[in-house]
């Protein structure tokens, strides 16, 4: 189960392929349409390029590529969500590119489970919890799991 400090938190809601998605909404710093990207020549497939923000380069990683999702179709672009992981200290903020960004919904730890054991490993070690609501399954992400790159999300 989540340990949630409340009964409720607050998600940013996405949708990535058929899936309904969300991240604490504390970990999400903004959210921007389609930004041009530098690509990174020997990144990994998981890093889509760099974004300027304001002056500031941030890593943009596409989250599908991140799941072991098959690609985007067609010539629809993806959102960033800007998001900061690590203490307000030494806080890092990439953006995650998800095919579109939801509402922020209100969730009850009551109505969640914790990931299944048959999810693939990838997407295994960035759930948090899978929540049950009217509209369907809502899968919760850890946002700096999510974004850290390791040898299992450059494959």
């Amino acid at each position: 189960m989540i340990d949630f400090a409340q009964s409720q938190r607050q998600y940013c809601t996405f949708r990535l392929a058929q899936y309904h998605c969300g991240i604490d909404v504390l970990a999400v710093r903004e959210i921007l349409r389609y930004q041009p990207m530098t690509r990174v020549p020997l990144a990994p497939p998981v890093v889509k390029g760099l974004l300027n923000l304001r002056g500031q380069i941030i890593t943009a990683i596409d989250a599908r590529t991140r799941l072991g999702l098959p690609p985007r179709e067609g010539e629809r672009k993806p959102v960033n969500i800007v998001v900061a992981a690590g203490d307000s200290g030494e806080e890092s903020l990439a953006s995650l590119l998800v095919d579109e960004i939801g509402d922020v919904v209100s969730v009850d730890a009551a109505s969640c489970e914790p990931p299944p054991e048959t999810a693939p490993p990838n997407l295994r070690e960035v759930l948090v919890a899978v929540c049950k609501r009217e509209q369907g399954l809502l899968l919760l992400f850890d946002a700096a799991r999510l974004i850290r790159i390791s040898a299992s999300a450059t494959a």
